[in-house]
């Protein structure tokens, strides 16, 4: 039978369930091989309930730093006798199937193009541990040792992560490498091995790191200087406050008394999150909330009092599988329209899109400082597959030279300079004719700075108005800092020196690790080159306008049904929609290489034809 041979490049899934501890186990076996210097990416698809459902564990690991998802697996690990019929149709022919083999394999899962490794799990811990839950935990180890029999990983290095997994439970290490080694011997006594699948030491991942999106999103809001996080829970946003927590009480209290610095409220729900975060950046703090699409649904009202009464806020949308309450633990990109015109009438907010942890943390950090720059809210688009899936990354970077960009805020010397001038304040005069006007923070000045914060419409002193053309000068001075923005935001990231082709690829968030080697297999496998640009923020740069101008036409790789980012491209560049090619993906699941380069060819061979 054909048998899968590589070095440094396959998949391997495992099927558990949830609730059995299998994760601890997974998560060991992937940072076994960051460990031996092979670039690797880790993801896990969970149900949302708590347990008792099919469960999946995918490593993918590539030396060439691949780490986007691929089709196919080369390895299921499966111990799950609910999902097994669509495990095994999951393995590519020439692949292996591990499985519990203390009872027999039923024939409806057997199939003629597959390498079967049975391993009595289940009877090997019966006869190792006595403890009903040490049996279902340990079995787990089992198989980790398996493979790393079998795919040749460095024991030591495996023993390690042990000791470095249970290192404040010293007394559990010992009896994991125990069953660790019992899987190992288990293959060396019944099967060939290494397999022809397998992994071999190199120095590829230098200084980077294994973390998740929710925790660098996190950390950068200590390290901007948040002190104040209005919340309420939802998959799958709620490990980016529990980050920021965990991270405040290490860093935000104060060495004299002990005190923490910094306030973490749960609301009742999500629109008195935002409320909360309204009112603490109104009073001078910097302040945020995380969430993700029915949390923003909510959010919409006080979204557009912040656009309008022009209050600084930073929120992080950490997107799921739509709409309602829809995938709550699968990922999509499907909030796009909502969060850049969220709420009634005209408003339009800023969006920052990162595709990695790194960017997680600086864009976390840009956004307090724009928030303030720009008094409105900045919106964090990330994404399940980001935000709760490890990756590699390059490190979290501060510099410690940075200051807070606080924007145009008078102080009381300022206020008496102005008033000494014979000038009155005006919190919504644009001195400067950049659309941004200045503002006071409460209690500046005894007699000075004051205005009222109102969602109504006001003319350039704060005063309630219902003059019509005074309320669309407030909109268009709005638009004039609309304007501002494109100019201060992350630049889009371009893939060439110079443009090589006519048909261009634009891609955002995390759809660039499936898009970056779709680009490869393209060239290699089709012939066919393509310039690439990578979005980062709304609004769109010029540069982005000249991208698209300069190609006769432009695929657009998006995660959602109804092509959202292209839209926003249509409806914000007046780009001509015929110019714009969708490839899109909204299983829940990452979109692979695969997924992209066929879209793309099948597109340009219809052309031909």
């Amino acid at each position: 039978m054909q048998q899968q041979a590589t070095i440094n490049d396959l998949v391997v899934r495992f099927a558990n369930v949830n609730g059995t501890g299998s994760a601890s186990a997974n998560n060991m076996f992937a940072m076994s091989i960051f460990r031996m210097g092979v670039p690797m990416t880790a993801k896990n698809i969970f149900p949302s309930n708590i347990q008792g459902l099919p469960t999946w564990y995918e490593v993918r690991v590539s030396e060439k730093g691949y780490l986007g998802r691929r089709e196919g697996v080369d390895i299921m690990l499966c111990v799950n006798p609910q999902s097994m019929k669509q495990d095994v149709v999951s393995v590519k022919p020439g692949g292996y199937f591990l499985y519990d083999n203390t009872k027999n394999l039923h024939k409806d899962f057997i199939r003629e193009d597959v390498n079967y490794i049975g391993i009595p799990m289940i009877g090997i811990c019966m006869r190792l541990y006595s403890d009903a839950r040490q049996r279902q935990l340990f079995k787990n180890m089992i198989y980790v040792g398996a493979l790393a029999a079998l795919l040749d990983i460095e024991l030591e290095v495996v023993k390690g992560i042990i000791a470095d997994e249970f290192k404040k439970k010293p007394k559990l290490i010992e009896p994991n490498v125990q069953a660790m080694m019992a899987g190992v011997t288990y293959i060396k006594e019944n099967y060939e091995h290494p397999l022809g699948l397998r992994v071999e030491r190199r120095d590829l991942v230098g200084d980077a790191i294994v973390i998740d999106g929710n925790t660098a999103c996190g950390i950068g809001a200590v390290y901007a200087g948040a002190t104040v996080a209005g919340w309420y829970p939802i998959t799958p946003s709620t490990s980016l406050v529990e980050a920021f927590a965990k991270y405040s009480n290490r860093l935000r209290v104060d060495p004299e008394t002990g005190l923490k610095k910094v306030a973490i409220v749960q609301a009742e729900d999500e629109l008195a999150a935002f409320g909360m975060v309204l009112g603490a950046n109104w009073n001078g703090a910097r302040a945020f909330t995380a969430t993700s699409g029915p949390g923003l649904s909510l959010m919409n009202e006080f979204l557009g009092l912040a656009y309008f009464a022009e209050i600084p806020a930073v929120l992080v949308d950490v997107q799921r599988g739509g709409p309602s309450t829809g995938m709550p633990t699968r990922t999509q990109q499907s909030d796009l329209l909502l969060a850049a015109y969220a709420s009634h009438g005209d408003t339009k907010h800023v969006l920052l899109i990162p595709s990695n942890p790194s960017e997680c943390f600086d864009f976390m950090a840009d956004a307090f400082d724009l928030a303030e720059r720009l008094q409105t809210p900045i919106i964090v688009m990330t994404d399940l597959d980001l935000g709760m899936n490890e990756h590699l990354s390059a490190p979290l970077k501060w510099d410690d030279a940075r200051r807070y960009d606080r924007g145009k805020v008078y102080t009381a010397e300022d206020l008496d300079a102005l008033s000494a001038m014979g000038n009155q304040f005006g919190r919504y005069l644009d001195v400067d004719g950049d659309g941004i006007p200045y503002r006071t923070l409460p209690a500046t000045h005894p007699t000075k700075g004051s205005f009222f914060t109102r969602g109504t419409s006001h003319d350039e002193y704060a005063r309630y108005t219902e003059d019509g053309v005074k309320n669309a000068q407030v909109l268009d001075r709005l638009s004039k800092k609309w304007d501002t923005a494109k100019e201060i935001l992350p630049l889009p990231e371009f893939y060439q020196a110079q443009n090589e082709s006519n048909i261009g690829m634009i891609f955002f968030g995390t759809t660039t690790y499936a898009a970056l080697e779709a680009l490869d297999l393209l060239k290699q496998e089709e012939g066919i080159t393509l310039d690439a640009m990578r979005a980062t923020a709304f609004p769109f740069h010029a540069s982005v306008e000249a991208f698209i101008e300069a190609h006769d036409q432009v695929f657009v790789i998006e995660q959602n049904r109804d092509a959202q980012f292209r839209t926003l491209l249509i409806n914000e560049l007046e780009i001509n929609p015929k110019k714009l090619i969708k490839v899109l993906n909204y299983d829940g699941m990452p979109i692979t290489a695969d997924a992209i380069r066929n879209g793309i060819a099948k597109h340009l061979e219809a052309i031909k034809l």
